[in-house]
């Protein structure tokens, strides 16, 4: 079966997550499953011209006062040398030997925070910005979604880890000009979780939250208002 090294979005965010064990959630994956093709809107922000700068996207990413107390940023940890192997799902086999090398999404202007919260358990949320025409933005997030949804089941390594995946669409809610969101469940040492990502197209902004379905589903609004919030 063959193998290839993967960079998409979906799986940089979600190995992360599932290889630093900050994701506790034991929602079954079942759980708010429906039917979520993205929603198209007309138009987009009139404010929504030239791309913003990476440095302009920073400024509009949630931080710990607008998350609330028990949060704390989570220093950025230095990049794994393991590559991130697909096995199981030719989409996202296509989708790996395509992808440049690095993280995210191929988009020039991005920004990233990531949080952890100390609640009855610890859990992980974390916020990426993109900024590009919304073309570009609509293709680019839907071709990463689409591959992940195109197997319900398969397997992700690192190094010597291997996750067995399943991936399913979940209802996105009714917000900026298009919507995608899924639930991920991994399973890796006798351990089962689920991380939530969720994507909102707003104009020429992308907003990805990802992290336990509890604190995704809390901060999503807020993380929108924010990026579109002109500074």
């Amino acid at each position: 079966m063959r193998r290839s090294t993967t960079t998409a979005l979906g799986l940089s965010a979600l190995t992360v997550i599932a290889l630093t064990g900050c994701s506790s959630s034991t929602e079954p994956a079942g759980t708010s499953a429906a039917s979520s093709a993205p929603v198209h809107r007309g138009g987009g922000a009139p404010w929504a011209s030239a791309p913003l700068s990476s440095a302009e996207l920073n400024q509009r990413l949630l931080n710990e006062s607008d998350l609330g107390g028990g949060y704390s940023r989570k220093p950025e940890t230095a990049r794994r040398n393991d590559d991130v192997t697909v096995i199981g799902c030719p989409a996202l086999e296509k989708l790996g030997s395509d992808a440049a090398t690095g993280s995210g999404l191929d988009f020039t202007r991005k920004a990233k925070e990531s949080f952890t919260y100390t609640g009855s358990s610890n859990s992980e949320v974390s916020e990426e910005l993109y900024s590009d025409s919304p073309a570009k933005l609509s293709k680019g997030i839907g071709k990463v979604f689409d591959a992940m949804l195109s197997c319900p089941t398969y397997q992700v390594t690192s190094g010597s880890t291997v996750l067995d995946m399943g991936t399913e669409k979940t209802s996105a809610p009714d917000l900026g000009d298009e919507q995608w969101s899924q639930l991920l469940t991994y399973s890796a040492a006798g351990q089962r979780s689920v991380v939530k990502q969720t994507a909102i197209r707003t104009g020429n902004i992308l907003v990805i939250v990802s992290g336990a379905p509890g604190l995704v589903d809390a901060h999503l609004d807020k993380a929108l208002a924010k990026a579109r919030t002109a500074r």
